[in-house]
């Protein structure tokens, strides 16, 4: 096996050989997996996935190549990805780079020629855990001893912190200035076409740092605030919490979605818990609860909040849920304008089932 010269090693001591991808080298994190069939573009560069280490479960990724247009930020997010054919060659003749050529551009590690229906089904049983991937030259042996020496220095994405790390640094605008609809957006790891779903509303929106005041939001007098998605534990973000709180007594309207869900609930009191696997795809179920209808939704996400606690509280409204496992996609807060999905309406990539919830922000605000 010493000839093999890339490895996945799990925490709980598993390990797989494959081949290298991308760059040479050695990343480490939580993993997880996407089952989604496109879109991989778009998943590499989603904030909501700084720290983690994707599986991807299609067999064939990189075989329509990469794109400037087809990100979510401005660099890949993930640490690494484990597939069972990342593929060099690509057949789009729009695209402008190989999967390969990106990676070594943006610094990822891959590994490919694993299976990975069996390694999901795997994690699916044991639940999320922290993983190496590491890959080398064919002159050198990879050490495996030192593997699980380096894992142990992974810190547990419970409890972890990441918002802040991939939120903007300056505030910046997008859209006409001239708009009679302004929305102060928190960015805790925002994806650029939930921006996008605004702009083209024709709201003018002011993107702020993680960590920006309740008095700076106001100063650009919104007629709403949005509460963006990012990656990490939502628990320990206690600058956030407060500032949920402070925006919700300014009685304006407040769309959240995915970790601003999960901010929501605790500034209402609703604890947040880690799912053993999350929701991590393009086809999740959903039922809105208001009108009966079910949704086909994208989701990334690893933490949820408890169904027990919402449904004690009165001041909370179960608007969407989980049609495949119950769990809590959206409230709304009672006598507000303050509501929530756990799900990406935006769905890039994915179906346009949830578009609406963006009208429905709009027409709060006008």
């Amino acid at each position: 096996m010493s000839t093999h010269n890339a490895v996945l090693l799990l925490e709980d001591g598993t390990f797989l050989y494959g081949k290298p991808f991308g760059k040479i080298g050695t990343a480490t994190g939580e993993v997880c997996f996407n089952t989604g069939m496109t879109g991989y573009q778009e998943v590499f560069t989603d904030p909501s996935y700084y720290g983690q280490i994707i599986i991807m479960n299609n067999v064939h990724v990189g075989n329509y190549g990469v794109m400037p247009k087809d990100v979510e930020s401005g660099s890949v997010k993930v640490k690494a990805v484990i597939g069972r054919n990342l593929e060099d060659k690509y057949s789009r003749f729009m695209a402008e780079d190989s999967l390969q050529q990106y990676f070594e551009n943006e610094n990822v590690v891959g590994i490919t020629g694993i299976d990975t229906r069996a390694l999901v089904t795997y994690i699916r049983a044991k639940g999320a855990m922290n993983c190496i991937v590491a890959s080398c030259n064919h002159n050198v042996t990879l050490d495996l001893n030192f593997l699980k020496k380096e894992l142990t220095k992974v810190p547990s994405m419970n409890g972890l912190e990441l918002a802040s790390i991939v939120s903007t640094t300056q505030p910046y605008t997008l859209g006409n200035e001239n708009s009679n609809i302004r929305v102060a957006v928190l960015d805790f790891g925002i994806k650029k076409n939930i921006l996008n779903c605004l702009v083209d509303r024709g709201v003018f929106v002011k993107v702020f740092n993680a960590k920006t005041s309740i008095d700076e939001l106001n100063e650009f007098k919104p007629d709403g605030y949005f509460i963006s998605n990012g990656p990490g534990d939502p628990a320990p973000m206690d600058y956030a919490i407060t500032t949920v709180k402070e925006i919700l007594l300014t009685k304006k309207p407040l769309f959240g979605i995915c970790l601003g869900h999960q901010l929501l609930a605790l500034a209402n009191n609703i604890p947040t818990y880690k799912m053993p696997n999350g929701h991590r795809g393009l086809n999740h179920p959903v039922k809105n609860i208001i009108t009966g209808k079910s949704e086909i939704t994208t989701q990334n996400h690893g933490f949820g909040i408890d169904a027990d606690a919402v449904k004690s509280n009165p001041q909370i409204e179960i608007t969407h849920v989980n049609l495949n496992d119950s769990s809590i996609e959206g409230i709304r807060i009672k006598n507000s304008k303050a509501f929530s999905v756990q799900y990406h309406p935006e769905a890039t990539p994915g179906p346009h089932d949830s578009r609406y919830l963006f009208d429905e922000f709009v027409q709060m605000m006008k």
